[in-house]
C-alpha cells in the first residue's frame, strides 16, 4: 500500500512537472562603460616591466624569498580569509537548503499509549478494553492504543519559485567566492605593501646610521680645529647638534618599523609578540606590471566579478516575487495502522490511508503586497546594475591612478637620483674646503643637511613606487580570473571547495 501511494504521488508530481514553467526574466549581463585603452599607459614604456611567470604567484616578480615565505602564510593563517572561506561554505549550504524544496518530504510517526480511569469515570463504561480491580476492591478500566503512520507531502514548483531561489542562492555563493578571492588578494597586497614599507624603514635606518658616522667624523674635525685655535666653539656645538639630531631621527625610525612588523604578524595570523622580521634591504628593481586591454579587467578583478554576480542574485529574486501571483498546490499521501492491541497493529483490518490534494491556494487579494514585492525586486536589481557599473568605473580609476603614479614617480626618481649625486658631491667639496679653512662651518652644515634630505627623499620615493607597483597589481586582479569561480554544478554539489580556500599544506618556515 505504501508503494502504491508513493507511485500515485510520483505520477501526480510528473503530471504537474510537465505543466511547470519558470516565471521572471532570465539573466543577461548588462553592458558596462569600458574604454578602449588606458589613458595613462599611452606612450609610456616602464623601465622594468614584468609579469609573473605562468603558475607563479604575482609577488614572484619582486624576487624576494622572505616576501614569498610570508605571502604563502596568508592562505593558511589569515583570519579574514578564513572567515570569507566559511561564508562561502555557508552559501553552499543555503543552496542545498533551497534545493530541498524540489523533493517531497517523508515522515514516519508512531505512538503507544495506555490510559485508564476509576469506577466513576464516564469512560469506564465505554472504553474499557480490559478491567481490573484496585486493592480497595473498586472497579476500573484501562485501554491501550497503538498507531504508526507514514506520510508524504510535496509542493510542486509549478511556477519556478524554488528554481529561481536556487538560482539566486547559487549566484550568491559565487558572490561569496569572489569576495573570498578579493579578500585574499587584499590581504596579499596589504602584506606586500607593509613589507616594502618596513624595508624602507630599514633603508632609512641604514642611511641615517651612515650619516651619523659621517657627522661623527665632522664633529671630530671641528673639535680638532677648535683645539688648534682655527675655528670657533660654535662650529663644535653646531656639529654636535647635527650629530645628535641625526641620531634622534635614526631612533624614531623604530616606531613605524615596529608598526609595520606588527601589521605583517596579524596578516599572517600571528600575535605580534610571536613574530620578528630581521633587518633587510629593498629589492633592487621596482617592476611595473603592464596592464592588459581594459575589457579584460571585467574578468580579472574579483570585486567587479562579485558585483556582477550580485546582479544575477537580484534578477533571480524578481522571478521569486512574480511567482507570488500564481496558485500553489500541495499533494499529500499517508498510510497508517491503528489498533488497541499490539499483536493486531499490522493487520489489514487496522490499516488507514489517504491520498490527494491537501492544499490549493489561489491568491485573490492581498492589498497589493505581491505587486509591491515585484516592484521592490526590480528596483533592487536596478540598484545592483548601477553598483556594478560603478564598481567597473572605480576599478578603472584605480588602475589609471596607479599607472599615472608609476609613470610619474619613475620620472621623478630619475631626477631625484641626479639631485642626490649632486648634493653628495657638494657635501664633500664643502667639507674639504672647511678643512682647508676657506669656508666657515655653516656652509658645511647646509650642504650636509641638503644631501641628507635628498637621500631621504630618494628612499621615500622608492617606498611610494613599490606601493604603487603593488596597488597596480591588486587593481588588475593579481592574475585571478572569473573562470576560477565555482560553476552552478560545483556549488550545488558542494564540490570542489571554494577557490583559494585556506590551504591544508604545511606552512613554510617564517622569516625571522
Amino acid at each position: 500500500m505504501i508503494c502504491t501511494l508513493m507511485r500515485r504521488l510520483t505520477a501526480g508530481a510528473a503530471l504537474i512537472s510537465l505543466a511547470a514553467c519558470t516565471v521572471g526574466p532570465d539573466y543577461q549581463k548588462p553592458p558596462a562603460p569600458v574604454p578602449g585603452v588606458y589613458k595613462e599607459v599611452d606612450g609610456w614604456k616602464p623601465a622594468t616591466p614584468k609579469v609573473a611567470a605562468s603558475g607563479q604567484p604575482w609577488w614572484s616578480i619582486y624576487d624576494d624569498p622572505v616576501l614569498d615565505g610570508l605571502e604563502r602564510q596568508i592562505d593558511i593563517s589569515n583570519q579574514t580569509v578564513k572567515g570569507d572561506e566559511a561564508a562561502y561554505r555557508e552559501a553552499q549550504a543555503i543552496v542545498a537548503e533551497a534545493r530541498a524544496g524540489y523533493f517531497p518530504t517523508f515522515d514516519l510517526t508512531g505512538s503507544a499509549t495506555r490510559s485508564g480511569g476509576g469506577p466513576g469515570s464516564s469512560s469506564g463504561s465505554t472504553r474499557g478494553s480490559s478491567s481490573f480491580s484496585s486493592r480497595g476492591g473498586g472497579g476500573g478500566f484501562a485501554s491501550n492504543s497503538f498507531s504508526t503512520t507514514a506520510e508524504a507531502s510535496w509542493s510542486p514548483d509549478i511556477w519556478g519559485s524554488i528554481r529561481r531561489t536556487v538560482e539566486s542562492n547559487v549566484a550568491n555563493a559565487q558572490v561569496t567566492a569572489a569576495d573570498l578571492a578579493a579578500a585574499r588578494l587584499s590581504a596579499q597586497a596589504s602584506l606586500a605593501a607593509d613589507y616594502f614599507q618596513l624595508r624602507v624603514e630599514d633603508e632609512l635606518a641604514a642611511l641615517l646610521q651612515s650619516e651619523v658616522d659621517a657627522f661623527q667624523r665632522s664633529y671630530v674635525i671641528t673639535q680638532n680645529k677648535y683645539n688648534a685655535g682655527t675655528s670657533a666653539k660654535t662650529d663644535v656645538m653646531t656639529a654636535q647638534a647635527q650629530l645628535e639630531n641625526t641620531r634622534s631621527q635614526m631612533i624614531a625610525v623604530g616606531v613605524p618599523r615596529a608598526e609595520f612588523e606588527h601589521a605583517i604578524a596579524v596578516l599572517i595570523g600571528k600575535p605580534p609578540a610571536a613574530f620578528a622580521l630581521a633587518q633587510g634591504k629593498l629589492p633592487r628593481e621596482i617592476p611595473v606590471t603592464p596592464p592588459d586591454l581594459p575589457s579584460v579587467l571585467l574578468e580579472r578583478n574579483p570585486t567587479v566579478a562579485a558585483s556582477e554576480r550580485s546582479m544575477a542574485v537580484a534578477n533571480a529574486k524578481i522571478g521569486v516575487a512574480i511567482a507570488g501571483y500564481f496558485p500553489n498546490v500541495a499533494l499529500g499521501a499517508s498510510y497508517g495502522q491503528e489498533s488497541s492491541f499490539l499483536n493486531k497493529l499490522f493487520s489489514s483490518a487496522s490499516s488507514l490511508w489517504s491520498f490527494g490534494l491537501t492544499d490549493v491556494t489561489l491568491p485573490i487579494f492581498n492589498g497589493g503586497l505581491t505587486a509591491a514585492e515585484v516592484r521592490a525586486a526590480r528596483a533592487i536589481y536596478d540598484q545592483t546594475v548601477a553598483e556594478y557599473r560603478q564598481s567597473v568605473l572605480t576599478a578603472f580609476q584605480q588602475i589609471e591612478d596607479e599607472l599615472a603614479a608609476s609613470r610619474i614617480l619613475e620620472q621623478q626618481a630619475a631626477v631625484q637620483d641626479r639631485a642626490v649625486a649632486a648634493a653628495q658631491e657638494a657635501e664633500q667639496l664643502a667639507l674639504n674646503q672647511y678643512r682647508a679653512g676657506t669656508i666657515d662651518y655653516t656652509t658645511v652644515v647646509t650642504a650636509q643637511a641638503t644631501a641628507l634630505s635628498d637621500e631621504e627623499t630618494a628612499v621615500n620615493l622608492r617606498q611610494t613606487r613599490f606601493v604603487a607597483s603593488v596597488n597596480l597589481i591588486e587593481a588588475l586582479g593579481g592574475g585571478w580570473s572569473a573562470n576560477a569561480l565555482p560553476t552552478a554544478d560545483q556549488v550545488e554539489t558542494e564540490s570542489p571547495p571554494a577557490p583559494a580556500v585556506v590551504a591544508a599544506a604545511t606552512p613554510s618556515t617564517p622569516a625571522k
